[in-house]
């Protein structure tokens, strides 16, 4: 589901804030287990993340409780810190099958050897055969604890595997931005090593 949003500046640690808000709104999301927040797509300043006219608040929740997600969150405001963000309209997006597919960050241990041994048994729990690209290390400081994540890209997925990935997502955290895939430009005829 993707809904405009009106606003200012948001902190740079806004998802816990936000999810926080999600659930004031929608407390339903969190029986959700699946039930997750993108990152928001926004200009990054000195002062925080920016909001502009583009930037979208997408999530992605089972079809059973998108009426009343949408019903709930569209024409309300949230409080991010001490900026209230308005809640626009809502629109369905379909996910799709894709063969190459992203995460801006998933959620694992710092250490990238080990972060890709967990993935690679992740997906093979799953059955799940998918090439990687493993990306950029963020981490995420929060008031009790840190979380380390890497961005990272499934290619030469098959169209249910695509699909199975980009509806279960890895790791933990989705209500957060992590471990949600969405469609990636085509990669090809990369090896993994």
């Amino acid at each position: 589901m993707v809904f405009d949003l009106e606003g200012g500046t948001l902190p740079a640690a806004y998802p816990a804030t936000l999810w926080t808000e999600l659930l004031r709104l929608v407390p339903q999301l969190a029986e959700e287990k699946l039930a997750g927040v993108l990152p928001l797509r926004a200009a990054e300043n000195k002062d925080g993340i920016l909001l502009t006219k583009r930037t979208k608040l997408v999530l992605r929740v089972p079809k059973a409780l998108a009426g009343h997600t949408a019903a709930r969150l569209s024409g309300s405001t949230m409080q991010i810190g001490s900026i209230p963000i308005s809640i626009g309209q809502s629109k369905p997006r379909a996910i799709l099958p894709y063969p190459t597919i992203h995460a801006q960050q998933v959620a694992g241990v710092s250490d990238e050897v080990l972060f890709m041994d967990d993935i690679r048994k992740q997906l093979s729990e799953m059955g799940i055969a998918a090439k990687l690209i493993c990306g950029k290390r963020s981490t995420l400081k929060g008031d009790q604890q840190s979380t380390h994540a890497y961005s990272l890209v499934a290619h030469d997925l098959k169209p249910e595997d695509s699909l199975q990935l980009q509806y279960a997502g890895l790791g933990i955290n989705r209500q957060f931005g992590y471990g949600i895939f969405i469609p990636y430009k085509v990669i090809s005829g990369l090896s993994e090593d």
